[in-house]
């Protein structure tokens, strides 16, 4: 297994080489002159060449790369150019609260879907089956926005349980994180069935039902464990997306986490910040792929972890 782990990781630096790469043009891609961009319109030539400094746009590309790079070892990333922070400070806040509400959300969906997959199999072609996967299409198909609004008014306009955004306890993670996991909700709902309802036509079940096994040990113990080996994959893919969707939820929410943090330094051209935030992104997502991918060699026997 260590053995495994150790190549994967090694084979993750040449993404993680073109990532930064990409990241570090990113400034560059832009029409114009980042520079003054940066600086405003109404910004003083003065002005414009403080911010090519500051940014270091005033030297040679590799250098400015090199440079990059060393800060990215060390752990600079930069000063924010609205608030005049350090990045990683900023990061330190608002990493924490998009963190658990992305964990939060993954509870819920795995819970919720798991739950739905399995009625829905154990009664197929029955009514609960039917409204388990109209559940599940309609949990896909609703965008974020528009289900993180409709909530809001549901259970903190109307029923006032809820707050309405912020972050103030636990209370502000509950409506985001559902909105946030609805779509993989019904995604681990559809495959947990499918999965589930291929694995009950096994001959191992069969053979089970035939010695008697009673009917709840045959769908959790037998049908339910082999089911989620391919339910794991798909949640832990998932799991990265739910990093980047959180997007959308976090400025719907008014949540103070990554997502709206990108958003707010979009809005008023915050390079450093946005360059950091892609870069952020894009290492969680690969280490998830990691993770997920020891975990179904463990859950798999039949993949050899060192084939």
């Amino acid at each position: 297994m260590w053995k495994y782990t150790a190549r994967r990781i090694v084979e993750m630096i040449p993404i993680l080489i073109v990532i930064s790469i990409l990241t570090f043009l990113f400034i560059h891609f832009i029409p114009g002159d980042p520079a003054r961009l940066v600086a405003g319109k109404d910004a003083t030539i003065e002005d414009v060449e403080n911010v090519r400094h500051e940014l270091g746009l005033d030297k040679p590309i590799l250098k400015q790369y090199v440079d990059y790079m060393k800060n990215l070892m060390t752990g600079e990333l930069g000063t924010s150019l609205t608030t005049g922070l350090p990045v990683i400070d900023m990061f330190k806040t608002r990493f924490m609260p998009s963190l658990q509400l992305t964990f939060l959300s993954m509870f819920w969906a795995t819970l919720i879907g798991l739950m739905i997959g399995v009625f829905s199999a154990i009664n197929k072609n029955k009514w609960p089956d039917y409204f388990g996967m109209v559940t599940a299409v309609s949990g896909i198909s609703i965008p974020g926005f528009w289900l993180g609004l409709l909530l809001i008014q549901l259970f903190s306009v109307q029923l006032g349980l809820f707050p309405t955004g912020g972050l103030d306890g636990f209370s502000s993670y509950i409506l985001p994180s559902l909105t946030l996991g609805a779509g993989i909700m019904s995604m681990i709902a559809r495959f947990t069935r499918s999965s589930m309802l291929e694995t009950l036509q096994a001959d191992f079940i069969r053979t089970g039902r035939a010695k008697g096994l009673k009917e709840h040990s045959v769908i959790v113990t037998h049908a339910l464990r082999n089911s989620l080996i391919s339910v794991v994959t798909v949640a832990g893919l998932q799991f990265g997306f739910l990093l980047g969707g959180s997007v959308v939820v976090e400025t719907v929410f008014s949540f103070p986490g990554m997502g709206r943090l990108l958003i707010d330094s979009i809005a008023f051209r915050d390079y450093p910040v946005i360059q950091s935030a892609l870069l952020l992104f894009a290492f969680e997502f690969i280490l998830v792929n990691l993770i997920v991918d020891v975990l179904y060699t463990v859950l798999n026997p039949k993949i050899q972890l060192d084939s």
